[in-house]
């Protein structure tokens, strides 16, 4: 379990550092644009980036199961964001439903993998 949960922590790190270091490749990936004032790249670089790193990064520090489990209700969170989208927003697409099976599969294996310590 504990090789899982560092998996995914280093994948979480690695998915932040590419929205932090490279936004408009991760701007580009993610079908966004910046307007006029560029504040889409802050924006990806905080919430696409170093929230993602910060989130990664204190899991692994804390290695205890209540933190893998906010990990795990970070992307439950995401997952639920998105899927609210793709049906209000009718924004259905496969990288969509990709991108929400990746966080909808994280956050049950986060949260049901690490309860049980909690």
């Amino acid at each position: 379990m504990d090789y899982i949960n560092f998996a995914v922590a280093i994948l979480t790190i690695a998915l932040g550092l590419m929205g932090w270091l490279a936004p408009r490749w991760t701007m580009e990936q993610l079908d966004m644009q910046a307007g006029p004032t560029n504040m889409a790249y802050t924006e990806v670089s905080a919430a696409s980036g170093c929230l993602f790193v910060g989130l990664g990064l204190g899991a692994m520090l804390i290695d205890q199961p209540l933190a893998w489990v906010v990990v795990g209700l970070a992307y439950a969170g995401a997952a639920t964001g998105r899927v609210t989208s793709i049906f209000r927003d009718n924004a259905a697409s496969r990288q969509s439903w990709t991108f929400f099976g990746c966080e909808a599969a994280l956050a049950a294996w986060l949260i049901l993998a690490n309860i049980g310590g909690v």
